[in-house]
């Protein structure tokens, strides 16, 4: 059985404690022996007030000083299970004095860093969409287009080849042909065009059919069209955790059936992927942390949690003013 360990604060609060009990004692046995305060000598009837009368004290120093220093245990917890993606705990302002003024600034502290690191993360994920954009537009324009001259290049020649070479060359033809659609593939998925074009219900529609085509697992849609006006920004946020989400379930989950959920209500836009696979991972790896640094971005909430039934649940929550 492990022992609990004492917090600094803790060990301030014994110090103190005892420091001043130390202090009543001797000024107790000071009175208990001055002629100016009680008889001399002692009479034993003066012994049990003395000795109430240090009780009390001691209770009410205990009580002031625990009153006292609950703020600094307060935030000694808050500090201890602070997480810079999940923040957004503050510390009510209480006690007087300097504890008041310790905690109102390390609130300020917290404030300041979130709203640097929300505007490192916004940097740093636009810059993420910039180049998945150029990739996109290169992969395209370049290599789709030059794939294409080939399969034109290919039918030509297989049209004036001899039979013997015909079929090898059609065969051929259908290797290239799976290129330039694994290319096509690969370029709206980092620069979903849809998005753009038709909105967020359709992207996800595309998306989730996309996943659904390259075998299990089976995925099942839940879209809900009354969705209140969304940023561009909140849109690709849902769109890129519903993408990582799907890509984690069928690369990881071992799961044979999968759900999209996406709807509105008085927390907000939800959306929810469960599946029914091994469950949540026992470590957070780079897609989910990269999941709650766009969700931090819009101030959504991201959970990740086992799923009733068994498999794991993802859930979103944009509040109604992101």
């Amino acid at each position: 059985m492990s022992t609990p360990t004492r917090t600094p604060v803790s060990a301030l609060y014994w110090r103190l404690l005892l420091l001043n009990g130390l202090i009543f004692a001797v000024g107790t046995m000071v009175l208990a022996l001055s002629p100016a305060t009680v008889s001399s000598p002692v009479l034993w009837g003066e012994l049990p007030v003395l000795t109430i009368g240090l009780a009390l004290m001691m209770t009410a120093n205990a009580f002031l000083l625990r009153a006292s220093l609950t703020p600094l245990e307060g935030l000694t917890t808050l500090m201890e299970r602070l997480d810079s993606l999940r923040s957004h705990h503050r510390l009510p302002v209480s006690g007087n004095g300097d504890l008041s003024y310790l905690i109102g600034t390390f609130n300020a502290m917290l404030d300041r860093l979130e709203a640097d690191r929300a505007a490192s993360t916004a940097q740093v994920l636009a810059a993420q969409e910039a180049e998945r954009s150029r990739i996109a537009q290169e992969l395209h324009d370049e290599i789709g287009q030059s794939l294409t001259v080939v399969l034109l290049s290919l039918k030509r020649v297989r049209d004036r080849a001899p039979d013997d070479l015909a079929e090898e060359l059609e065969t051929v033809r259908e290797a290239v042909r799976g290129g330039l659609d694994e290319v096509r593939d690969v370029a709206r998925r980092l620069r979903p065009g849809v998005l753009e074009d038709l909105g967020l219900l359709s992207a996800l529609t595309a998306l989730t059919d996309d996943f659904a085509g390259a075998g299990e697992p089976e995925i099942t849609r839940r879209l809900r069209p009354q969705l209140p006006e969304l940023s561009p920004d909140v849109e690709l946020v849902l769109y890129r955790i519903a993408q990582e989400s799907l890509t984690n379930v069928a690369r990881h989950a071992r799961a044979a059936h999968a759900e999209v959920s996406l709807r509105s209500g008085e927390d907000g836009v939800v959306l929810t992927i469960t599946d029914d696979g091994i469950g949540p991972p026992a470590a957070e790896g780079s897609g989910i942390h990269g999941m709650r640094e766009r969700a931090g971005l819009i101030g959504a909430r991201l959970t990740i949690d086992a799923a009733p039934g068994g498999g794991t649940r993802v859930r979103l929550i944009v509040p109604p003013a992101a």
